[in-house]
């Protein structure tokens, strides 16, 4: 349900701005406001799935994570949408850690990456039609339906919970919740988070953005101190103290910061500049989704076999140059040129990201003590979410910012009035879906048209850039943290 909400939604969103008539920056809340609320709270989910029962927990996220599912399919407004994709990730922060900390506390650690390979694998199957059932719903005016879809699948994985599958709870852990730890770490973050996605919108100079930062660190430093004196801490800082564990939660954070921006970019490029449909953009994700599937689980056994070191460093590195790969594509003549143009670094990523997944997992999970592995899914998982909210705020205000600067250099030499400039720049906060403003000529509307293109193709040139950077830095971290071996720690 988590990754075809992600995979589809990205596909749709042209066609969700457009039949809400939403800004580029609601865009973004549509995106972020999910974010925002799994990443303040999915340190609670995992840490309540230890200590009152990983199932129960999961399955009351599925529920809330259906019923938010549910409002967004009926969202009137862009308002609404935003607020039930809320509601989204509430579910999400109590459903997410629950399958990982099932699977870690059910497997040794021979079998725990063949484990975690074949639930990457299984995951990606049932996702890779996301962007092409994203697409094609898109296409026929249908985008309500990938939050429908939720429905039937989250059903049938209640029912199944329900009758397949065994309670699991560390008994050795007292069932005291951590209230201190939840009142500053929940506004903490959540702070912290609103602070970088008010970013795209108001810059660095407002006092609410200024405001929201400043506590945000200041509750999320008196967390760290609240659970240094707590006898029952939500998040245990000694698992900070095993190398590997840090390691590769900071993988974790560049390499799915650049995955997340990536991403995005690429698909609204694709749809909005490129002339892709919203279908040929889905199946254009298609390679790399079969390559998760095909090598995920021979990954995770490698894992087992050799260590994820080397793993953990190629495959973030081979992400990277796909990024680079993708940076270098400029305008093209749409889905013909596919395979030149877009594919060869589509699958470069793809291939890193395969042999990346299930050895980052396996190896988080395998270096904390089978007790704390609901929380280590949690902090792994909050890592996730929580460098996807920075890199759609800071990564998507700086593409406004180079989008903006393209156009006031294009446009400075334009024979227009003040008041026709000031309409065409303010355009850039659509990104690649601006439109030209009435009242120019035909041939002002020529140049105003192509300079939107090129602009947008600019800004989405260097985020590429930034993203293929980020790899590397995650490549960097597992060369310097991540060991040969990872014995699980009792």
């Amino acid at each position: 349900m988590a990754f075809i909400d992600g995979t589809a939604l990205n596909v749709v969103l042209p066609s969700l701005q457009e039949s809400l008539n939403a800004s580029g920056s609601e865009l973004f809340w549509v995106l972020n406001a999910y974010l925002l609320m799994l990443a303040s709270l999915i340190l609670i989910g995992g840490s309540l799935g230890d200590k009152l029962g990983r199932k129960k927990i999961f399955v009351i996220g599925i529920i809330i994570f259906m019923a938010g599912s549910l409002a967004c399919g009926l969202a009137p407004d862009v308002t609404s949408l935003v607020a039930f994709r809320a509601l989204q990730g509430l579910g999400g922060a109590l459903m997410i850690p629950g399958s990982l900390s099932l699977i870690s506390a059910s497997f040794g650690h021979g079998e725990r990456g063949k484990a975690i390979g074949t639930w990457s694998a299984i995951t990606t199957m049932v996702t890779i039609g996301g962007p092409v059932m994203g697409g094609a719903l898109a296409d026929a005016g249908l985008w309500r339906y990938i939050f429908f879809i939720n429905i039937p699948i989250g059903i049938a994985s209640v029912i199944i919970l329900w009758l397949k599958v065994k309670e699991s709870r560390d008994e050795r852990l007292n069932k005291k919740i951590d209230y201190p730890g939840a009142f500053t770490t929940v506004p903490g973050l959540a702070l912290l988070t609103f602070a970088f996605l008010r970013l795209p919108d108001t810059g660095f100079q407002n006092t609410i953005t200024i405001l929201s930062f400043a506590c945000g660190c200041t509750l999320l430093v008196l967390f760290i101190f609240v659970e240094k004196m707590s006898k029952n801490p939500m998040l245990p800082l000694e698992l900070f103290s095993n190398r590997t564990f840090t390691g590769v939660n900071l993988l974790t954070f560049f390499l799915y910061a650049a995955l997340t921006a990536g991403m995005l970019f690429l698909g609204l490029n694709m749809i909005q500049v490129q002339n892709y449909s919203q279908l040929q953009a889905g199946l254009t994700l298609l390679p790399f989704s079969l390559l998760m599937v095909a090598a995920a689980r021979f990954a995770g056994n490698l894992s087992d076999k050799y260590g994820p070191r080397w793993l953990l460093i190629a495959g973030p590195a081979a992400t990277g140059l796909g990024f680079l790969m993708l940076s270098f594509v400029k305008e093209t003549s749409g889905p013909s040129e596919y395979w030149t143009t877009f594919f060869p670094g589509i699958l470069v990523f793809g291939l890193g990201m395969s042999f990346t997944v299930a050895p980052l997992t396996s190896t988080v999970m395998g270096s904390v003590p089978t007790h704390f592995s609901g929380t280590a899914s949690g902090v792994n998982n909050a890592v996730t979410r929580i460098s996807g909210v920075f890199a759609n705020a800071i990564i998507g205000a700086l593409a406004l910012l180079l989008f903006s600067s393209f156009l006031v250099n294009e446009m400075k030499d334009l024979p227009v009035n003040s008041e026709l400039r000031h309409s065409i720049l303010a355009e850039a906060g659509n990104l690649g879906n601006a439109e030209v403003p009435a009242g120019l000529n035909d041939s002002q509307s020529r140049v105003v048209e192509q300079a939107y293109r090129n602009g947008f193709i600019a800004s989405y040139s260097k985020v590429m850039l930034i993203c293929a950077g980020l790899a590397f830095l995650g490549t960097l971290m597992s060369f310097l943290f991540v060991k040969e071996k990872i014995s699980r720690r009792t």
